[in-house]
């Protein structure tokens, strides 16, 4: 039998619970409750930029044309690579450092080949950018029509409504008893019916250490499990909603500018310019698989998560600097970022291109009349490689030592 409070001690531990409990639905999640307050700065150099949250109402988003500029790029990428000084792969799976090229100066094709690179890499690198925000945004615009979020902080400037403001200072700590690590894993608002494309966030202050991003690769993910996992998983659809971060908007006083949506997108999805399959779920967003029961949805979401969020073979980590820049690929890479900088400041701009809509392995197929690929066996494929083959039955343990 369940004990019961029976005494005024009882009574008071429940009242006391009661008010923690009302205390902690109140805590600040840096992800859902996006904050108004920063710290009084008067001679901050990047002012006009800091958090601005202006009580406007915005038509829901509809459907428009696009077609991933990546697909008009050389497969060599000559021109953006022969402007460069170095090229590195940050690991195997996600991630590039480009170095020697100025973003202000790239022509069209070369921002065409940047754009197949992002797809192909995941994330893509840039230190000692100068350009300005309108610079950044005109790169965004030749990958697609910009989006305005309905939540999060636009620049105090004027008419910079298109871009995302990633902003803490020292006047709100997050505190880490309102989330957890796993749920600040996302890709960015993966709720709209066309989620983003090749997006760019570029740091203008952060701190001399902290603060990093870590991205997280999808296409790795999907090369990584079995072949009947696959098969199962690119048969599913999943609900991505908006409904959570509007509400913790509202919770902390904030004017919602567009009301939040939720919408379904296959589990799997087919990067439209390389071809490639990539796991389309993040903790951030994705709410159920539909139509199973949600024990099964459950379980399975919670495999892919950890996976994401853990799977450390996946991932890349970026160290920021002043004025560096990453452009990443929303299709296909989740992301999140450390907070272990507090009380220091860390500043940076958005811009983010809508995509198509997600296309599942079977629409794909049937629009292009080609096959959706394994990222890692087309790799393999590349270098000469023998594709090693799934054994049936059991096999003997590894070890593996560092």
């Amino acid at each position: 039998m369940a004990p019961v409070a029976t005494s005024e001690n009882g009574n008071g531990r429940i009242a006391e619970l009661k008010r923690q409990a009302n205390v902690e639905s109140k805590l600040f999640n840096p992800f859902y409750s996006p904050t108004a307050d920063s710290a009084s700065d008067d001679t901050y150099n990047h002012a006009a930029y800091k958090p601005y949250f202006p009580v406007v109402n915005w038509e829901p988003l509809t459907e428009v044309n696009v077609t991933d500029r990546g697909l008009s790029a050389d497969p060599e990428k000559r021109t953006l690579f022969g402007a460069a000084q170095k090229v590195k792969h940050l690991t195997p799976t996600i991630g590039t450092e480009i170095t020697g090229i100025d973003l202000r100066q790239l022509t069209p094709a070369q921002k065409d080949e940047l754009a197949l690179l992002v797809a192909e890499r995941g994330v893509v690198f840039f230190r000692d950018q100068e350009l300005n925000i309108h610079e950044q945004l005109d790169i965004a615009r030749h990958f697609g029509p910009l989006h305005k979020h309905a939540t999060t902080p636009i620049p105090k400037e004027p008419g910079l409504e298109e871009v995302h403001v990633v902003y803490n200072d020292a006047a709100r700590r997050p505190d880490s008893s309102a989330f957890a690590k796993l749920e600040l894993w996302h890709s960015d608002v993966t709720y709209e019916i066309q989620p983003p494309s090749t997006t760019s966030l570029k740091v203008i202050t952060c701190p001399e250490n902290g603060g990093d991003t870590l991205w997280s690769s999808g296409y790795a993910l999907y090369s990584s499990l079995s072949p009947r996992m696959q098969t199962y998983l690119e048969g599913l659809s999943a609900l991505h909603s908006a409904v959570a971060q509007a509400e913790g908007s509202r919770a902390a006083g904030l004017h919602v500018r567009r009301e939040p949506i939720e919408s379904i997108h296959p589990v799997i999805r087919v990067h439209p310019v390389t071809g490639w399959k990539s796991v389309y779920v993040n903790p951030g967003f994705t709410r159920r698989i539909v139509g199973v029961p949600k024990a099964e949805s459950d379980v399975i979401l919670n495999f892919l998560f950890h996976q994401i969020s853990d799977n450390v073979d996946f991932h890349v980590r970026f160290r920021w600097e002043p004025n560096s820049i990453a452009f990443w690929d929303n299709r296909v890479v989740t992301h999140t970022a450390t907070f272990d900088f507090w009380p220091q400041r860390r500043h940076a701009l958005r811009a983010t291109p809508r995509g198509e809509k997600p296309e599942s392995v079977e629409d794909y197929e049937r629009r292009t009349g080609k096959v959706a690929k394994d990222r890692q066996i087309e790799i393999w494929k590349q270098q000469g490689v023998e594709v090693p083959q799934i054994k049936n039955g059991a096999s003997r343990a590894r070890g593996y030592n560092d």
